[in-house]
């Protein structure tokens, strides 16, 4: 049981996710740029820091990461190789996909690929870690999968763009999972290393046509976003990983996209439809149906849930 002395614990998940709930305002001052352009730079700087957080902080796991690597059997190398790449391109389609979406569709549907993240990663869970899911996780999903049509049947692109956003990052726990006996803060960076090798020689094409020139305020708004958006509320998961349950944190993770449709509705002032205000109902009380019994879930070491866009988690 948590007791007293995890309230510390509980601070960095809960400031974590809500940090990660605002991350529309730093997107939203970027919006006169290409979402490419903005993936590009956002990927840099925060690589950039990550590293120097390496080198300076970090040294210890790094090298732990490095002789686990060489003592490790060729097949487990190969693992490591193919997961690791694979899991960077997907957290860059995943991040690239996430601010094309909020700054040119709505909040809304990204904070709906958020609710359905978790629940597609557990049915991805069943079907290729064959993980179990109790009664009321099934429930839950076909209460998802319900929403999902009536989100469709008004707007298919939107139910699109949140389907590409929630596989994205569900694929990449998928991957994370497989690699869960490395340091998730040092797997980051070589992902995100990957990601600017691969999408660094076309920095043309994610600018495109745009003549907005990058001064002050696209610098200062990409470091926000970086620094404060991506590194800091990871690493206060990070922490916040050491004690809490990983049913805790599951719980602490809505708290993003339900900041997000606040927003979303209140300082935004985006509108929506009866049958999508019955969809993003009905996902809400799945994911109360889907955390039911909590007690029975056991404390897991070394987890991340890496943050949307930014995360995310992984960052998302």
């Amino acid at each position: 049981m948590e007791t007293t002395n995890t309230k510390p614990y509980y601070a960095a998940g809960l400031s974590a996710f809500v940090i990660w709930g605002f991350i529309p305002f730093p997107l939203k001052a970027l919006a006169a740029y290409p979402s490419g352009q903005i993936l590009y730079f956002r990927v840099m700087f925060s690589v950039a820091l990550l590293l120097l957080i390496s080198f300076i902080f970090r040294r210890k796991q790094v090298q732990q990461t490095l002789t686990q690597l060489k003592k490790s059997e060729p097949a487990e190398k190969r693992l490591f190789i193919t997961y690791t790449l694979l899991g960077g391109m997907l957290l860059t389609v995943n991040w690239l996909t996430f601010i094309y979406v909020i700054n040119h569709i709505n909040i809304q549907t990204g904070s709906f690929s958020y609710l359905l993240c978790p629940i597609l990663t557990a049915v991805l869970g069943f079907l290729l870690l064959k993980e179990e899911l109790r009664a009321n996780q099934w429930l839950a999903i076909v209460l998802s999968a319900l929403s999902c049509v009536l989100v469709g049947s008004g707007e298919v692109t939107s139910l699109l763009f949140s389907l590409l956003i929630a596989l994205s990052y569900a694929f990449y726990l998928i991957t994370q999972r497989l690699l869960k006996a490395y340091d998730k803060i040092v797997l980051l960076t070589l992902q995100l290393l990957l990601s600017i090798t691969l999408i660094g020689p076309f920095y043309a094409y994610f600018k495109g046509d745009s003549t907005v020139a990058l001064g002050t305020h696209f610098f200062l708004s990409i470091t926000l976003l970086s620094a404060g958006f991506t590194v800091l509320p990871l690493f206060l998961n990070l922490f916040a990983l050491k004690e809490l349950t990983s049913g805790t944190i599951g719980i602490l993770m809505y708290i993003n996209p339900i900041l997000n449709f606040v927003m979303a509705f209140l300082y935004f002032n985006e509108q929506t439809t009866p049958t999508k205000m019955l969809a993003y109902l009905l996902i809400f009380i799945s994911v109360i149906i889907y955390n039911l019994n909590l007690k029975g879930r056991k404390k897991r070491g070394n987890g991340i849930v890496i943050p949307p866009v930014g995360t995310t988690a992984i960052v998302k």
